[in-house]
């Protein structure tokens, strides 16, 4: 079984020019939110659980968070947090109208991976989803990982994955095409 260097490693290999690092930081929080909310209806309120939402996406909150706390605890721990936040905001809006409910979530969905996809087009590499599906659960995880090293956090953990997947740069676009 994968651990977190394999996983964030292998994604990152699919990541290493920092405009396309620099999109994830918004298309993919925009997709997980989106996912979110659409995964939030249908669901009910359980006042026996102090008005919690039950609903698909507590239930793939759930499974994520436990995935990446098994993977590493202080990431588990932040994205458990940013995931309850979508949880909630998903809740939110599950409750709206329809018209509310759809239209953020498919809106948020699709300008997500409009963003992604112009950050793959920098790249010049297809997402790393493509190739093996697990890229969907990882993405969020890297973008955290990716938080923490530009504040200096977790270095040997940075060194780990650059030297399996190499230096991030700004890739020349005609070098790239010829």
């Amino acid at each position: 079984m994968k651990n977190l260097v394999d996983h964030l490693s292998q994604y990152a290999s699919y990541h290493r020019d920092t405009r396309n690092i620099a999109t994830h930081f918004v298309g993919v929080p925009l997709i997980v939110l989106a996912v979110a909310i659409l995964l939030s209806r249908p669901g009910w309120s359980s006042w026996a659980l102090a008005d919690l939402w039950i609903s698909p996406a507590l239930l793939a909150t759930v499974a994520a968070t436990a995935f990446y706390l098994r993977l590493d605890r202080p990431f588990g721990i932040a994205m458990g947090i940013v995931l309850a936040l979508f949880l909630w905001i998903g809740a939110h809006l599950a409750q709206q109208s329809t018209m509310v409910w759809l239209g953020s979530g498919v809106g948020l969905f699709v300008v997500g991976w409009a963003i992604q996809f112009v950050g793959h087009y920098y790249e010049g590499r297809k997402p790393a989803f493509v190739d093996d599906v697990t890229g969907l659960i990882i993405g969020p995880l890297f973008v955290v990982a990716e938080a923490a090293f530009l504040m200096g956090m977790r270095r040997k953990l940075q060194n780990s994955i650059e030297g399996k997947a190499g230096r991030a740069h700004k890739r020349n676009l005609k070098k790239a095409a010829v």
